[in-house]
């Protein structure tokens, strides 16, 4: 057993019998990151830049876009550091505080996304009285609930950590800290820490994923009561970035459960892959999905890039 202090440590690892080739895994890895920031950074700075984009909807994705570089930006340093420095040494304060962010932030995503379904679901089931039901104030007062339940519900599971002896051993399972490594490792009574995650994940994963199932049926009546084709096509269409995003992650989300609670005799490998795809995958889709299927994004985009390259 070693002492919880400052000197304390874990270990990350990498890809178990695939160290020789971690530069080249890396490699991917750089460039995910890279395209990450690049276009979330991009989203960030049109919606900002450009007067037509100040709407609701897209102060949510703007929200969104932020989320996933705050979790990339948490998750990849060290990602990189392990499997292209071969630095795998973590102090246990940051790898606490690397799991608090990981997780919150995982939370503040499946909230923002709920948040825009309900922007959608206002848009097109109540289109009269839009502006005054999403005002800028209750869009920060959204904003501001989202932050705080994904924060705040992550407190009491990560705070004791920083307290719990640990004896059984120092390596951790991934290139980054997630909880349920963590208390793997403690030893003392990890029944709450067991628990409680169990009971959040159904809470906000599940609760979310019917709140916004049932708002998009509740859409769909709505869309199919117009007369016009055309407008119930316009209608959609509105809607079709914001149903990619939502599949994006929580098949993800599913995909991982379903690995972790029954895949025990599945390699560890690929326990380790579906975490990445879980981490990377949304973050690296959503600008896209956002680009490829709305106008606005995709007309802002060559504007600030055009206005950029005439000014050079």
């Amino acid at each position: 057993m070693w002492p919880n202090d400052n000197s304390s440590s874990f270990l990350l690892t990498g890809f178990p019998g695939l160290a020789a080739a971690h530069h080249w895994i890396s490699t991917p890895f750089i460039f995910v990151y890279i395209s990450i920031i690049f276009g979330n950074g991009t989203l960030l700075l049109l919606i900002k830049a450009d007067h037509n984009l100040h709407e609701p909807m897209y102060y949510f994705l703007a929200m969104l876009a932020a989320t996933d570089l705050g979790l990339t930006l948490t998750t990849m340093p060290t990602v990189l550091g392990v499997l292209w420095l071969e630095h795998r040494e973590i102090g246990n304060a940051a790898c606490f505080t690397q799991a608090y962010f990981i997780h919150s932030l995982s939370f503040v995503e499946s909230g923002v996304l709920l948040a825009m379904a309900y922007d959608r679901f206002i848009a097109i089931c109540n289109p009269l009285r839009y502006t005054s039901i999403l005002t800028n104030t209750q869009v920060v007062k959204i904003g501001l609930g989202v932050l705080m339940r994904g924060f705040v519900s992550v407190v009491p599971p990560i705070s004791p950590l920083y307290f719990f002896p640990y004896c059984h051993s120092h390596v951790l399972s991934h290139a980054f800290c997630l909880h349920q490594d963590v208390i793997k490792l403690a030893c003392a009574d990890t029944t709450f820490n067991r628990l409680y995650p169990v009971v959040l994940v159904v809470l906000i994963f599940l609760l979310d994923s019917l709140i916004i199932l049932v708002s998009y049926i509740l859409i769909l009546r709505s869309v199919l009561s117009i007369a016009s084709k055309e407008e119930q096509a316009k209608a959609l269409n509105t809607c079709v970035s914001h149903i990619c995003c939502v599949l994006v992650f929580y098949v993800t989300v599913i995909g991982l459960s379903l690995i972790h609670r029954f895949g025990k005799e599945v390699p560890h490998l690929v326990h380790l892959i579906m975490s990445y795809i879980y981490f990377l995958f949304p973050p690296l889709m959503n600008p896209i999905i956002y680009s490829v299927k709305t106008k606005q994004i995709q007309s802002g985009i060559l504007h600030l890039f055009t206005t950029h390259r005439l000014r050079a």
